[in-house]
């Protein structure tokens, strides 16, 4: 019987001091495809344990960075922070004792606390404002997490100037650097020992009250205290917790933290579908203790270790599907912020609900979709373009009251104060929105499920083009697409996606296993969803050869 839901048991837990010792004693080896730096959509990530992210990565990877920011004319500040991972802090300190020797200004954390990813996002745009793209003062940072990752994992990204992702031009070239200098025996890199670091060598930066502060200038924060919305937050052990008691205090809101424990062992979560502890937001497995408690709050949310995603629980619906708040979250935002411009658009990604297609079209608003991957939204939320930007894992972002930005990094605290806000304008709970939203366009059925492939498949895959398909019809519907690129911006998506008036899937290569990931989504219901998933895998064998 599968344990998925059940709470974690002494022998789910990771040994903190072997993980810890893990991260200095091993050493890889970059002739080894899984112990080399690899940057996925969100960073470096891997575990000292499997020797893919330990000291080596981390010396190696930061000198690449600097060496980058470098190339790139950046003299500004480097922020800084950390989220609550085991090897995070570990992983922090190395940073910093190779960012001093090579002069960098680091702004770190003044409280030593954690930082979720978009308080450093939003700090490096509040120090960037006002200076124009190109300046070499500007500021760029880090954020080491491996977001919802299982506690044995470790993760190390970087921001640039715009405050968001970097994009594959700048990872490509710094993970190649990175193990060049893991190959070259760490030769050319500067260090020096984080024990022999003065105080004020390091500067300092209060994400939290930075963050905290500027909430009003996004959110209608006086609404929600107004209506007394009942909120309980569950940081999930993870960076936010500090911030949702500020948060509570600053605004008067009816907060309550209901589990403000951090412990890198994370014993306190259920175990996710896999019966492996992860801190996913968007899993009724992960979330079921919080989902119990569903009855006790008007609104009950849930962020990942960095706070960047974001789960909302309401006492009708339980944890609401990601691609469900989303569309609710598009259609209050674009109804209720006059301040926003009349022309920006809604943003998605490829493999979210049709459901936004439709909420887009209601509005009269141009839908931007793009490949998987916050980093695309950045342009558009930088210069107003885009409104609001988000992924079907539960990630998003929008721009302030008045439409200027607020972070290009995802923002979950922001998407769970939001559902309190549409509770407390609407007087109906973003799960009751929704179910309004599906008797006007359709029911949704919407399913993820990975594959086996090999690597010669995954490959194939994420360089097909449209013709690959031969099919005209999916379900019983004609096609109306065949996309290996985003409508949106032209970008490949690395795989395919086929689409009909009232139902869609996608096949994408996973990045770290040897599967593909198809994404199927249908406005006819669960039956219909399963004849199209069944298409799907042969459409994808065919074009495959297999």
């Amino acid at each position: 019987m599968s344990r998925a839901g059940q709470p974690a048991e002494s022998s789910d837990l990771i040994d903190v001091d072997e993980l810890i010792a893990a991260y200095y004693d091993r050493k890889p080896d970059a002739a080894v495809p899984a112990q080399r730096v690899a940057f996925g959509t969100s960073g470096h990530r891997g575990s000292s344990l499997s020797t893919s992210f330990n000291e080596d990565h981390i010396l190696a990877t930061t000198q690449a960075i600097v060496e980058y920011r470098a190339a790139q004319g950046i003299t500004g500040p480097l922020f800084l922070g950390r989220d609550t991972h085991g090897l995070s802090l570990p992983a922090e300190r190395t940073a910093i004792e190779v960012l001093v020797a090579n002069g960098v200004d680091v702004r770190v954390d003044s409280r030593d606390a954690w930082v979720p990813t978009p308080a450093l996002s939003h700090a490096i745009l509040a120090y960037n404002h006002g200076r124009a793209e190109g300046d070499p003062g500007r500021a760029d940072g880090i954020v080491v997490t491996p977001s919802h990752n299982p506690p044995r994992d470790g993760g190390f990204k970087y921001n640039p100037p715009h405050g968001g992702p970097a994009d594959t031009d700048a990872t490509g070239w710094i993970a190649e650097r990175a193990n060049a200098l893991i190959e070259g025996g760490l030769a050319d890199v500067k260090r020096v020992r984080h024990a022999d670091i003065d105080a004020d060598a390091l500067g300092d930066y209060d994400f939290r009250e930075g963050y905290v502060a500027d909430l009003a200038s996004i959110i209608d924060v006086e609404a929600i205290a107004r209506a007394g919305v009942r909120i309980g937050a569950d940081p999930l052990g993870g960076a936010s917790v500090e911030y949702w008691a500020l948060i509570g205090e600053r605004y008067g809101l009816d907060l309550t933290v209901v589990n403000p424990e951090v412990d890198p062992t994370w014993k306190f979560m259920t175990l996710d579908w896999d019966e492996k502890i992860r801190m996913d937001p968007s899993s009724p497995s992960a979330m079921a203790s919080l989902v119990s408690r569903r009855d006790e709050f008007d609104i009950l949310t849930g962020n990942d270790a960095d706070a960047d995603r974001h789960g909302i629980v309401t006492p009708d619906a339980g944890l609401m599907n990601p691609n469900h708040f989303l569309a609710v979250a598009i259609d209050y935002l674009y109804r209720h912020r006059e301040g926003w411009p009349a022309d920006a658009a809604i943003g998605k990604t490829l493999v979210s609900s049709m459901i936004i297609d439709r909420v887009a079209s209601s509005l009269g608003r141009t839908l931007v979709e793009v490949p998987v991957g916050f980093k695309w939204f950045v342009p558009g939320l930088i210069d107003g373009s885009v409104a609001f930007g988000g992924e079907e894992s539960a990630g998003a972002s929008f721009l302030r009251k008045n439409g200027t930005v607020w972070t290009t990094d995802k923002d979950g605290i922001l998407l769970c104060l939001l559902a309190a806000e549409i509770l407390a304008v609407t007087g109906k709970t973003p799960s009751q929105r929704y179910a309004e939203l599906e008797a006007e366009y359709g029911s949704s059925a919407y399913q993820r499920v990975d594959a086996p492939a090999s690597a010669e498949q995954k490959a194939a895959l994420s360089k097909l083009s449209g013709d690959a398909v031969s099919a005209s019809e999916l379900a019983g519907d004609p096609v109306t697409a065949k996309l290996s690129h985003a409508p949106g911006n032209g970008a490949a998506i690395g795989g395919l996606k086929v689409q009909t008036e009232f139902a869609w899937f996608a096949a994408r290569p996973s990045g770290t296993e040897d599967v593909y990931k198809l994404y199927a989504e249908s406005l006819k219901g669960p039956e219909h969803l399963a004849e199209v998933q069944e298409q799907a895998r042969a459409v994808v064998a065919a074009a495959l050869g297999s």
